[in-house]
């Protein structure tokens, strides 16, 4: 008995591109595949797009589905046709058509493919997006649907992404350059607003009791008004939507503002090191309730005031105070 023929799999026309783009010939890619010779020649010749784009494997996949596809049963069978709007109209899904159709062993079944297929064929051919409403999730095209413009990054007025940002801010050439976060905590009402100074690692706490971006603007806009306007030039942010407003800073003060990209807050590392150095004091299960602006205001005196490898062992506040020359909280307010 001679072997069933079936027909190439995606896999296989996958391998059959790679090879013949390696210059493989017919025979070696016919032997890899378990393939005769004959059925890879014909491949090539009938599925081919063009001399210049060559074998396009997904493409050949389609190509070969559409020529054995002859159409709808739904179509071609009216009592079938009726049954399955019939219950289309009273909310099965296709799936449950189908399913009880064998379920019943009824002389004539169908899979829920081919019902999905007879929908969305009818909407492509007369333009009727009505039919759309005979399926359960009453969507006009199959497929998840992508919600890319529901992000609130899409949303942010005047964003600038953080690739934007010159070179010496990441290289941390100069003063003047900070990135900011929201450090969140088990009790979500209360917050801590963290803004660090990428090249002192001077840091500046306050607390907040929401996530709400008008009054995190406005801490933000009072603690830069402490500094040199010349030493206020850029502010790095991730995607939160506490910081929509980031533009309002720049109307105020001048800062540029930028955004890390989606899901990469790592990319202002300064201040989320520091966002780990703070959890040593305040842990996750913290109640922020029990504290009061003198403890924040402590904490950043300690932060500011410890030693740290990167800055040759020297404080945040004595590289900030040195460098910018104007008067800095002290150790004697303590």
């Amino acid at each position: 008995m001679g072997k069933k023929y079936s027909q190439l799999s995606l896999d296989e026309r996958y391998t059959l591109a790679f090879m013949y783009q390696q210059g493989q010939s017919i025979r070696k890619i016919a032997t890899a595949l378990d393939r005769s010779a004959s059925t890879i020649s014909r491949e090539l010749k009938r599925n081919t797009l063009s001399k210049i784009n060559g074998y396009k494997p997904l493409f050949a996949d389609e190509i070969s589905w559409s020529r054995r596809w002859h159409g709808s049963r739904i179509e071609q069978h009216s009592e079938l046709q009726k049954y399955v709007l019939e219950k289309l109209v009273m909310g099965f899904s296709p799936e449950q058509i189908a399913g009880r159709m064998s379920l019943e062993n009824n002389t004539m079944t169908i899979s829920h493919e081919s019902i999905y297929r007879f929908i969305y064929k009818q909407i492509a051919k007369y333009k009727d997006y009505s039919w759309r409403h005979y399926l359960p999730h009453a969507k006009s095209k199959r497929g998840y649907r992508t919600h890319a413009n529901r992000s609130p990054v899409a949303h942010f007025k005047d964003r600038v992404s953080i690739h934007q940002r010159p070179q010496s801010v990441k290289n941390r050439d100069d003063f003047g350059h900070w990135e900011c976060d929201l450090m969140m905590f088990s009790e979500k009402k209360r917050n801590l607003m963290v803004t660090q100074e990428r090249k002192s690692r001077y840091v500046m706490l306050n607390l907040q009791s929401s996530k709400e971006t008008v009054p995190l603007m406005q801490n933000l806009h009072k603690n830069f008004k402490k500094i040199p306007k010349q030493h206020i030039q850029t502010i790095t942010f991730d995607n939160g939507t506490e910081f929509a407003h980031h533009y309002k800073l720049k109307e105020k003060i001048g800062i540029k503002t930028y955004f890390c990209d989606t899901y990469s807050p790592w990319q202002k590392g300064g201040v989320e090191n520091m966002n780990r150095r703070l959890r040593r004091y305040l842990p996750r299960k913290s109640n922020l309730n029990t504290l009061n602006p003198q403890d924040i205001l402590w904490l950043q005196h300690k932060m500011n005031n410890t030693p740290r490898k990167c800055l040759g062992f020297r404080t945040p506040l004595e590289v900030l105070s040195n460098a910018l020359h104007f008067k800095c909280e002290s150790t004697s307010s303590l």
